[in-house]
């Protein structure tokens, strides 16, 4: 038959057919049409396309019942027509994409139409054909919202068929179709790859059909194995392509968290869906309960590629959905581990991939007539062992496995004749953790806390041959002998040393897993395998034995460390938050509210007690010391391996790094023992060398992370630990860190402020110790040596020299004139005597003198974070406030050398702190007021005007107000937050008042407040504090404070020089016995 290649020709050819076709719609007139088409050149058929399209989709829309005959063949002529040419137009894909779909659709019942399996075939094929002939694009632009409701009712018709029909075939073209509509399809006509835009939005429509998709192909995986592989296969690839392109974390992460106006119809716009945080919680949760079922029966399907197909399907959503789908991460990593000794090679390969950590397991063999006798005694006593173990007393474990110890030491290698046999390995296991279950009763463990940040930098005393060796002491159930444990200890390493140490692993592996009564002792026994395999103190009698591959060796720990460091098993509960809790203490107590409230506060209810150990406190214990176990593991592990271990660093360090901040006390100290195990395995000479060397990835992981706080809530710890055991070279490489972690405090600080505080707090206080002002704290204190010389030498020369009328005048004359400057009668003329500006001196080699030089980057972060504490100031939480207020401490210490930074940020801060020190708890009084006086000594002239406005006559009311109480009060009330609060205002008062240079009248409201605590009715340290005071104010004006000392108590009488003068009457002298004298004559004493 001729072909026409023009369009021309085949428009004379084709033309009457169409027409006829047209008028009368018949199953001949279709397949004259169809054959007619065949003679027709695929160029000539695009030019004609929508032509010939015309009477085929004609015939399909005609109203009326039509025989399944003729829709059959209509589709199928379509079908060859669609598969010669390109689609290019949005509207035309539409409209044949609903022609198609209605084809199986019956509207009477509402229902897919109960038609043939031929049609079925067809117009399943048709709309195949039909997605694959989009040209370019234009498949992009089919997937719009508006298109939701055809294409669920297309995907939920093929669901339909995959799951109820019989026939195979049609189940498998569904499935394909299926695959194709959800643009998984893996021929060359499937589009490009898609963009990230492209990605979200195509996940936010394919979203809607998840729930429908995911349970109908669990139903078609789980269903008979009678109804092929092919088909579970093609379900299990559409299952976890579909979830882990809608559950993607990388889609997912760049989802708003309010959804966008969507341009459609309302019940259009109903069916989307929009991924924020509660759908995939929800949808996870969900997902999980599927995903159990699928690896339950996938698992054990007959077929090997059901069983490979499943390996894929782990591996796919583990990459891809790690953190949409965590609570998932524990069954499939389950089934692949339960995959890794596949009766398939094919099946064990794949799991070999996923599992880089897994290698094939060697069997040693060795001479069976050695070992008969050995064997069976060996056999004998794995049989016995779990009864002994729990009938026997200390020495009778003892004698038991010593015995144990001298088998494996004679067998060697063939001990692996009775490790192969699962009953002798089961009971030998159960043996062991039974024996070494501990005691997790001690309360002490989760009392005890890490409350001094320094204790981080103290670096543990290691032995230089054995470090890892220094394991936490701990205390057994079974046995208290701790030679038991050392043979324990001798056991499990001989049994790394000689046995499969694939088969061990993967043994204890399990039982770790299988139950938290076994992790602890299932760790123990998994850590000591790893230091025997390493040939690690071990007594080899058999020097032929061959040692595990150090790469081997590596890949076992590597699936160790992930197993330990994995989700569920390194963040556990060790701790009751309490960071609330002391805000509750202070409103059940508002007497302690505030400094100016003067209430009676001698006792102070205990913060937390624990009168017996409860299932809580036993459950926190075990933890603790699971988590203990798993860093002495890591430090043995990197014992084990030496400088193999450097290529673990990138996954063990921040992890370790994160325990090290942990603020249980025992966590704490083995995470920084296991530092420094590292340390020594590595090559590093000091803690500081190793975070130093490996800050580069440990800043990106950080960063990374604060991104994702929520799923990583220690994140900041890591970044405080660096700071706390790292120097200034540290400081360029955590800058962006830095800027991230304000970034996110910015964000998270009413959820998460309290350890981003703490933060910042380890970042000033590294900045305080990296930066000293060394030249100023010289200065200052040359300054202070100074001027207590001059004071306490001037009154006394004073007195020697004789004093003339001149001196007399002059004095007066002085005095005068500072009283009008102090009153502010002082005119302009004399002001700009006075004050004569110096113009300030250009160098010769500065070009730019008015530009500012850069400011270091110290001085930068320090400002940063004092933004931050100024708005952190006012926060709800008691303990935040704490922390915030040290950090705005160290903040003024830092900037001290930049009064250009400071002052404008201390005034902004200024009225915050004024409320912390007059309307706020007593704890934060305290640090407030330390904050003020580390402000007065940095800033004493900017601060005078508001101390004496704000803050003095506060303080000065509460010390009266609170005097007579504590002058009334026993020896309990020196251990009250009042008695803190007076006594950290009596010592600190003094140099503030002499930093300040306060004026007369602001002097005399200090020494009036401060003057009945020189009573001797007050507790002793109060007395100290108060004559301190005034040993400041004698610095300042030591007359005035002379005067008021003598008219509280005056040793002696005064008689004028001559008669004419009337005697001067002092309120102290009458006075003979009274409170004061002590005080006020030591005082006295000072001042002559």
């Amino acid at each position: 038959m001729a072909v026409f290649d023009t369009p021309e020709e085949a428009f004379g050819v084709l033309r009457p057919v169409c027409v006829q076709l047209t008028k009368t719609q018949t199953v001949e007139n279709v397949e004259h049409l169809q054959t007619r088409l065949q003679a027709v050149s695929d160029s000539a058929l695009q030019e004609l396309q929508q032509y010939i399209l015309f009477p085929l989709r004609f015939t399909l829309k005609t109203p009326g019942p039509k025989r399944e005959r003729l829709i059959q063949s209509v589709v199928e002529c379509l079908t060859f027509v669609l598969s010669s040419t390109c689609v290019k137009e949005q509207e035309l894909l539409q409209e044949l994409f609903s022609e198609l779909s209605a084809c199986l659709y019956s509207p009477s019942s509402q229902k897919p139409a109960a038609v043939s399996e031929e049609l079925k075939l067809a117009v399943i094929q048709g709309l195949s054909t039909l997605m694959h002939s989009a040209y370019g694009d234009i498949i992009l632009t089919f997937y719009e919202p508006s298109i939701l409701p055809r294409l669920g009712f297309a995907v939920s018709l093929l669901l339909g068929l995959a799951e109820q029909e019989k026939s195979k075939q049609i189940k498998i073209a569904a499935l394909k179709c299926l695959q194709v509509l959800l643009l998984q399809c893996e021929c060359q006509d499937h589009p490009r790859s898609l963009d990230e835009l492209e990605q979200k939005q195509l996940g936010d429509l394919f979203a809607s059909f998840l729930p429908g998709i995911s349970t109908t192909l669990t139903r078609v995986i789980t269903g008979d194995f009678k109804q092929g592989h092919s088909i579970v296969v093609s379900s299990l690839k559409i299952f976890y392509k579909t979830v882990s392109f809608i559950m993607a974390d990388e889609q997912l992460k760049r989802i708003s968290k309010v959804q966008a106006k969507s341009a459609v119809e309302h019940r259009v716009a109903e069916l989307m869906v929009h991924r924020e945080a509660d759908w995939v919680k929800n949808t996870g949760d969900k997902l999980t309960i599927l995903i159990k079922k699928i690896i339950e029966c996938v698992s054990v399907h007959p077929h090997w590629k059901v069983r490979l197909e499943l390996v894929e399907l782990v591996e796919d959503l583990l990459l891809k959905c790690s953190q949409s789908l965590v609570e998932s991460a524990g069954p499939l990593l389950k089934a692949l581990v339960g995959l890794v000794n596949d009766e398939s090679p094919e099946v064990q390969a794949q799991c070999n991939k996923v599992l880089r950590h897994f290698a094939d397991q060697k069997v040693v063999v060795g001479n069976k007539a050695l070992a008969d006798i050995l064997s069976e005694s060996l056999h004998s006593l794995a049989t016995s062992l779990p009864r002994l173990m729990t009938s026997q007393d200390d020495q009778g474990k003892f004698s038991t496995l010593s015995l144990l110890l001298g088998y494996l030491k004679l067998l060697g290698p063939k001990i692996n004749f009775v490790l192969n046999s699962v009953a002798h390995l089961q009971r030998l296991s159960k043996a062991l953790i039974q024996v070494l279950e501990l005691d997790v009763a001690d309360i002490k463990i989760v009392e005890e806390r890490r409350w001094n940040s320094d204790d981080l930098n103290a670096s543990p005393k290691t032995s230089a041959t054995q470090p890892w060796n220094h394991i936490q002491r701990r205390y057994f159930r079974f046995f208290t002998d701790e030679r038991i444990f050392m043979l324990l200890r001798q056991v499990c390493q001989l049994l790394g040393y000689y046995g499969n140490l694939y088969l061990l692993v993967d043994h204890f592996m399990e039982l770790y897993r299988q139950s938290v009564v076994y992790r602890k002792q299932a760790a123990m026994i998994l850590n000591e395998l790893v230091t025997g395999a390493a040939g690690l103190e071990v007594e080899d009698l058999h020097e032929k034995h061959i040692k595990t591959n150090p790469e081997e060796l590596r890949e076992i720990v590597t699936s160790i460390l992930e197993e330990y460091t994995s989700q569920e098993n390194w963040y556990l509960v060790t701790c009751i938050e309490t960071e609330e809790m002391g805000e509750e203490l202070m409103m059940e107590h508002p007497g302690l509210q505030a400094i100016t409230s003067g209430e009676h506060t001698s006792q102070v209810t205990s913060f937390l007690a624990f009168s017996k150990p409860s299932p809580i406190v036993c459950s926190m214990n075990s933890n603790i010391w699971q988590i203990c176990i798993q860093l002495e593991g890591i430090g043995q592990f990197a014992y084990a391996l030496g400088k193999d271990f450097c290529l673990l660093l990138m996954s063990t360090l921040y992890p370790v790094l994160e325990k090290a901040g942990d603020q249980t006390l025992l966590i704490s100290q083995v995470a920084t023992s296991t530092m420094m195990d590292i340390c020594h395995a590595c090559g590093y000479d000091s803690l500081q060398h190793l975070i130093n060397q490996n800050s580069d990835y440990l800043v990106n992981g950080i960063s990374l992370n604060l991104r994702h706080l929520a799923l990583h809530p220690h994140t900041p710890k890591v970044l405080e630990v660096m700071l706390r055991n790292s120097d200034a070279n540290l400081l360029p490489l955590v800058a962006d860190v830095v800027q991230d972690v304000l970034a996110t405090l910015d964000q998270f600080y009413d959820k998460r402020a309290a350890s981003f505080v703490s933060v910042l707090h380890a970042l000033l206080a590294a900045l305080a110790q990296w930066f000293p002002d060394t030249g100023n704290l010289r200065h200052l204190h040359e300054q202070s040596l100074g001027e207590e010389g001059s004071h306490l030498n001037q009154r006394p020369a004073t007195l020697e020299n004789s004093t003339t009328a001149e001196d007399i005048e002059q004095f007066l004359l002085n005095y005068l004139k500072e009283k009008d400057v102090a009153d502010g009668n002082v005119s302009d003329f004399d002001n700009e005597e006075e004050e004569q500006p110096v113009p300030p001196k250009v160098e010769e080699n500065d070009t730019h003198p008015d530009v500012e030089p850069p400011l270091p980057l110290q001085i930068q972060m320090a400002m940063d974070v004092m933004e931050r504490c100024i708005h952190l100031l006012s926060d709800k939480n008691l303990q935040i406030r704490l922390k915030v207020l040290d950090v705005l401490d160290l903040c003024v210490v830092v900037l001290h050398s930049h009064k250009n930074q400071l002052l404008p940020l201390a005034h902004r801060a200024w009225p915050s702190l004024v409320h912390r020190l007059t309307r706020d708890a007593p704890l934060a009084v305290l640090r407030a007021f330390k904050v003020l006086r580390t402000l007065g000594s940095k800033c004493g002239d900017f601060l005078r005007s508001r101390f004496c406005k704000d803050v003095l006559p506060k303080l000065a009311g509460s010390l009266v107000t609170q005097a007579p109480i504590s002058a009334r009060a026993g020896p309990v009330y020196s251990h009250t937050l009042a008695f803190k609060l007076q006594l950290a205002v009596l010592q600190g008062l003094g140099p503030l008042c002499e930093r300040l240079d306060l004026g007369e009248g602001d002097l005399n409201k200090v020494a009036d407040a401060c003057l009945i605590y020189l009573s001797a009715k007050q507790p002793v340290k109060l007395q100290e504090a108060a004559r301190s005071v005034f040993l400041h104010l004698m610095k300042v004006d030591p007359d005035s404070t002379w005067f008021l000392l003598i008219e509280l108590y005056c040793p002696t009488q005064f008689t004028p020089p001559h008669p004419s003068l009337h005697p001067v009457q002092l309120r102290g002298a009458s006075r003979q016995q009274n409170p004061y004298m002590a005080n006020v004559l030591r005082l006295l004493k000072e001042l002559q």
